[in-house]
């Protein structure tokens, strides 16, 4: 079983990725954590800008990291095919290209938040983002989530 998603992998991640100059957000639910939800998770999730270039880009950062990509994998992440499950380097990441319930890359960037220099989707992102999906898992996630929400808006204001 791997390792649970911490603030360690989320700088590794945010150095090697900005080092590159990939642009992504955090997404799912280590996106929610690091923007306070008290919660756990095995994996990082992250939702990338699709681009050959930042592709290109994001590679190398994986590579950076200690991921062992297949050719296939390095091919499928430059191409951006909407979802890539990495389990073969130091911890658990989820490439999103096109998350179910977010239009398009440009949209939740405009509405992310930055956390510590963490880029995060914007917590409604995440909650439509898990909606979206119905996943039985994620819809158990959705009270709570939506819970977290009201306490995180008025912790903004």
């Amino acid at each position: 079983m791997a390792a649970s998603f911490d603030y360690a992998q989320a700088e590794e991640i945010r150095d090697a990725f900005g080092r590159r100059g990939v642009r992504y957000l955090f997404i799912g639910k280590s996106g929610a954590i690091l923007l306070g939800f008290p919660d756990t998770t095995q994996d990082a999730d992250v939702f990338v800008e699709e681009s050959a270039e930042n592709g290109r880009a994001l590679v190398g950062a994986l590579r950076e990291l200690g991921f062992t990509l297949t050719v296939e994998q390095a091919a499928d992440i430059e191409r951006g095919k909407d979802f890539v499950q990495l389990k073969n380097g130091p911890f658990d990441l989820d490439l999103v290209f096109a998350p179910d319930g977010i239009e398009t890359f440009a949209d939740a960037w405009r509405r992310h938040v930055d956390v510590e220099g963490f880029p995060v989707c914007h917590l409604d992102d995440i909650i439509a983002s898990k909606a979206a999906s119905n996943r039985v898992r994620d819809r158990e996630s959705l009270p709570r989530l939506l819970a977290f929400r009201d306490y995180w808006l008025r912790r903004q204001r």
